[in-house]
């Protein structure tokens, strides 16, 4: 089990690594386009179209290493007045409903991903960019986030099994979550 949370945890990390590194190429590219036109009167014609490909990559990239790292909007007030036990199966309820509301949304963005692919959709911007390319990470992040809600609904229930509900919830209370 510890090799598969270990698994997950790896692909979230690198999935975040690649949308920070993505942000840095979208800022770079909007730069490159604010020199190019205030000092050279020229344009790239495909800063703006690139950028926000990259912001919907940057976006569904980053889903399942914010869900691993907590950082995902949380309404606390039940988590707060529930205590021990309680609070797990709380988290397990919720990471079930995540879980089967990103595995409806992976289903339904590979749809959307392969029809582009099927009828070979381009932009209607200068480049033409097929546009498979970036409605690919749509599905494929949908698809890391529920992979990374059931390492953490698997994590609950061995927490529940082992007997470290309070190792947790000191966790949680200094994390301020």
């Amino acid at each position: 089990m510890q090799r598969f949370f270990g698994l997950c945890d790896r692909f979230s990390k690198t999935f975040g690594i690649m949308a920070g590194i993505m942000l840095l190429i979208g800022a770079a590219l909007t730069l490159t386009e604010i020199i190019l036109r205030t000092f050279f009167s020229k344009t790239t014609y495909i800063s703006e179209e690139y950028t926000g490909y990259l912001m919907v990559a940057i976006t569904f990239l980053a889903l399942s290493y914010t869900l691993k790292e907590k950082g995902h909007i949380r309404m606390t007030l039940l988590h707060s007045v529930v205590k021990g036990k309680a609070r797990v199966f709380l988290d397990i309820y919720a990471f079930i409903v995540g879980f089967a509301i990103c595995a409806v949304i992976t289903y339904t963005t590979s749809q959307f991903f392969w029809g582009s692919v099927v009828s070979q959709t381009r932009s209607m911007h200068v480049s033409g960019t097929y546009l498979a390319v970036p409605q690919f990470f749509m599905p494929l992040g949908f698809f890391m986030m529920s992979v990374q809600f059931l390492a953490e609904i698997t994590r609950s229930i061995l927490r529940l099994r082992l007997g470290t509900v309070e190792e947790y919830e000191v966790e949680s209370s200094i994390l301020g979550r």
